[in-house]
């Protein structure tokens, strides 16, 4: 089961787009035809998938290159920051070109790898991405204030990005906002029990906001126990219309228009 009202309100009627879906890996990969098509039966047809682990890069590309619709964002997420050595860097300078933003790059002291390597993996691939011109995907989780240092200090403001599944307060998001920061809602936004998701969707503004779903992980409410997929962002896109008081055709079309601009995607998969 999933929702089967298709959104298709972009300025080109391509859909909707998915800033953050993890195609690659399982349990969506071993099910992908079945996944992209449920998707684009509910009108969501732009994915763009983000790096988490060098040795997921080349899977990432194949998946990129075999399907339309499909964009990757290759980089080294901070769970694996110690990865993130000269070779890595290296890589990631040559393949990322192909890419639509480097991600999913940031700052996590939840994960047992050091602080120190964290801050070196972001500082380096914000580098890259600046040098090359192309936005970032940023994690960020109980670091907001020293995330926003590295991205000022690293002329991040060049490039832009977006906040994945932020976190943080409103305000905080406003800072982000300021440096050229979308800020990404997602499924948590439906939890029976969320706030600061509801704030965020609620009093940012339209023009400053994209949607995720981060499958297969937080799954909306209604399809808890479930693994996530990219169909359901339609619950996250009912859930901030309903918030905002706005049709959902409505927010579809800007928060696609603003995800498609600032990745620079156009091409969409109608058949997966």
């Amino acid at each position: 089961m999933y929702p089967n009202q298709p959104y298709l309100q972009s300025e080109d009627d391509a859909g909707l787009v998915d800033t953050h879906c993890h195609l690659d890996l399982d349990p969506l990969l071993s099910r992908l035809p079945e996944v992209l098509e449920s998707a684009r039966r509910a009108g969501v047809t732009r994915f763009v998938v983000p790096g988490v682990h060098p040795g997921g890069w080349e899977r990432m590309a194949l998946l990129a290159s075999s399907r339309n619709g499909v964009f990757p964002a290759f980089g080294i997420h901070p769970m694996h920051a110690d990865k993130a050595d000269d070779a890595s860097l290296s890589r990631l300078a040559a393949i990322a070109p192909s890419a639509v933003a480097i991600g999913e790059i940031g700052l996590d002291p939840n994960y047992a790898v050091s602080m120190e390597l964290q801050e070196r993996a972001f500082r380096e691939q914000l580098r890259l991405a600046v040098s090359l011109g192309l936005p970032v995907l940023v994690h960020c989780r109980r670091a907001f204030l020293r995330t926003r240092q590295i991205l000022v200090e690293e002329k991040a403001a060049r490039t832009g990005g977006i906040m994945h599944a932020f976190s943080g307060s409103v305000e905080m998001a406003w800072e982000f906002i300021r440096l050229g920061f979308l800020i990404s809602i997602s499924g948590t936004v439906t939890r029976t029990n969320a706030i600061r998701p509801v704030g965020l969707a609620r009093e940012l503004p339209l023009e400053s906001l994209v949607l995720e779903t981060d499958a297969p992980d937080m799954t909306p409410q209604r399809f808890r126990g479930e693994p996530n997929q990219p169909a359901y962002l339609t619950e996250v896109l009912r859930c901030v219309a309903l918030i905002r008081g706005l049709r959902p055709e409505d927010v579809a079309r800007q928060t696609t228009r603003n995800a498609a601009s600032l990745l620079s995607i156009r091409g969409a998969c109608r058949r997966c």
